[in-house]
């Protein structure tokens, strides 16, 4: 019995010899360990059985995960602790990703402070033009507040 097309490259359990896309290595770079057909279709039959029971685990957290998750009598969350772990370590554990040098204090300080510093440069301007205008007479005062 043939595979179907699409199922030409990927592994088959039992089969040692499968063709492995056609990368030929730069002259300049070798071949990345991710296309390493070593790494994939010459295991032992122990790194396969640890692999099939990786891949079971897997196969029953997600659907154990399913389940409660599409539970149409469910009252309470459902939390996954993978995005769990994703939220801690985008947001409360930036720290140890992050480095104050110069550069980052400049942008810091650009991206801060500047926004401030050229509204106020604008608003202080058109306020002073404005005000020299109507003590020139050339401009009416609107909304007088105190007569």
């Amino acid at each position: 019995m043939r595979s179907p097309q699409w199922l030409s490259g990927l592994p088959v359990p039992g089969h040692s010899v499968l063709k492995m896309a056609n990368y030929k290595p730069s002259s300049l770079a070798s071949m990345p360990p991710t296309l390493d057909p070593a790494e994939y279709y010459e295991l032992t039959p122990e790194q396969r059985r640890a692999q099939e029971e990786r891949l079971a685990i897997r196969a029953q957290l997600k659907r154990q995960y399913q389940l409660q998750l599409n539970d149409p009598h469910r009252r309470h969350i459902v939390e996954d602790p993978a995005l769990t772990r994703w939220t801690h370590a985008r947001t409360l554990n930036i720290y140890p990703n992050f480095r104050p040098t110069p550069k980052t204090s400049l942008l810091g300080l650009v991206w801060g402070v500047g926004p401030l510093l050229f509204w106020y440069y604008v608003f202080k301007t058109d306020r002073d033009k404005r005000e020299n205008l109507i003590q020139e007479g050339k401009l009416e005062r609107r909304f007088n507040l105190s007569y």
